[in-house]
């Protein structure tokens, strides 16, 4: 198994995508490339039929999937706002490729799903790369979640467009102004997914004794309003500044734990709150019964969390990570950081000089338990290692 990743930053699109090319070529030398993955910039969005079919003329390779995002990364480099072209390749012997493709009719409601194999009793992981603007995302989850019961999905949401037919997705030679594609593996492949979602806990866990879809109305027998205000006031004043525009709602996804850390949650934003009521609304649905707590984030619970991540992988597992892919939400970066490269260059430190490659996304498809969710301010990772026979 064997991975590579080329970077261009050059303005024209037929140049920058033979350079890759002819890059990845010269890492691989004669080795035939199975799945090549290729982000770029809006900058060259129009162009991306000539991205495509110059990749495919030069690689071949045994399946080409890729997206324009809000930004490229590339190695331990995060280019947000600069034109940039990124093609992360893979040989990989013994693994199936399936490619995937679906579209969604909204005067039909129903999706139109190509290339989806049927269920295998071998574990399977999923690539997904989607449209914000024509794919309802969370109902393609629901799909995986009952034709692939366990199956591992990590991926982003295509950026650089801001509306409908501006992003652009390519599957081999073909490119796509909306939709989904991505790709299903199997075989002798280890895909183990980062989902770092940067935040840490903060106040008292609570069960949920009150809720109207995303509304809370009680937390523990009190208003909800109630409970986050008591929560607010216990934070330092530092932390207070800080929770005006990044206090966030999690959500236990196992009840059976026995105790709860913060990779345990789902994090979810918090819309609003009625003062009348005392009832809080968030960005999901929530049931009574289910346990919650608050979580803040900021730069450096974000650090500490992508790091204790990749961190715990690395003393899990026997095999190292032979390359990854990153999905970091275009929220993150120099925004929430305040400097470049974050979550590459960390990404980098933690797994060694590896071939990465991904990019800035519009929403961050990963699991947390043994459901596959899509998420915001999230870096989402793929990391690729042997299988152990």
């Amino acid at each position: 198994m064997q991975f590579a990743v080329a970077l261009s930053k050059t303005v024209d699109t037929e140049f920058a995508a033979r350079a890759v090319a002819e890059d990845i070529r010269a890492q691989l030398s004669t080795e035939r490339v199975d799945l090549a993955c290729l982000f770029f910039s809006a900058h060259h969005a129009e162009q991306a039929g000539v991205l495509a079919r110059t990749l495919t003329r030069i690689l071949a390779p045994r399946l080409l999937i890729g997206c324009s995002g809000e930004g490229v990364i590339a190695g331990a480099e995060e280019l947000e706002t600069a034109p940039a072209i990124t093609v992360w390749a893979g040989v990989l012997p013994d693994v199936n490729l399936h490619p995937l493709r679906s579209s969604f009719s909204p005067t039909q409601d129903q999706f139109q799903l190509s290339g989806w194999p049927k269920p295998e009793v071998e574990a399977a992981s999923f690539l997904l790369l989607a449209d914000p603007f024509t794919t309802p995302v969370q109902e393609i989850l629901a799909i995986l979640e009952e034709r692939y019961p366990g199956a591992k999905a990590v991926g982003g949401l295509a950026g650089g467009g801001r509306e409908a037919g501006m992003n652009r997705l390519v599957l081999n030679d073909q490119v796509l102004d909306g939709g989904l594609v991505g790709v299903h593996l199997s075989g002798a492949v280890d895909i183990r997914p980062i989902i770092s979602q940067g935040c840490r806990l903060i106040g008292d866990r609570f069960v949920v004794t009150k809720a109207e879809h995303n509304l809370i109305h009680e937390l523990g027998g009190a208003p909800a309003l109630e409970r986050l205000q008591a929560v607010f006031e216990s934070l330092t004043e530092e932390d207070q500044q800080r929770a005006h525009q990044a206090l966030h709602l999690g959500i236990v996804i196992d009840e059976h734990r026995n105790r709860f850390e913060r990779g345990d949650f789902l994090i979810r934003n918090l819309l609003g709150a009625d003062r009348t009521t005392g009832a809080v609304a968030i960005g999901d649905v929530v049931q009574e019964g289910q346990t919650v707590q608050f979580h803040l984030r900021d730069a450096e619970s974000a650090t500490e969390d992508l790091h204790s991540l990749l961190a715990t992988d690395r003393a899990g597992h026997r095999r190292r990570p032979l390359g990854a892919l990153m999905f970091s939400c275009c929220g993150r970066g120099r925004g929430l950081f305040g400097r470049p490269n974050h979550d590459a260059a960390a990404t980098m430190e933690c797994l060694g000089p590896i071939p990465i490659a991904g990019f800035f996304a519009q929403g961050e498809i990963g699991p947390i338990g043994n459901r596959n969710f899509l998420h915001g301010y999230t870096a989402s990772l793929a990391l690729f290692a042997e299988r152990d026979v």
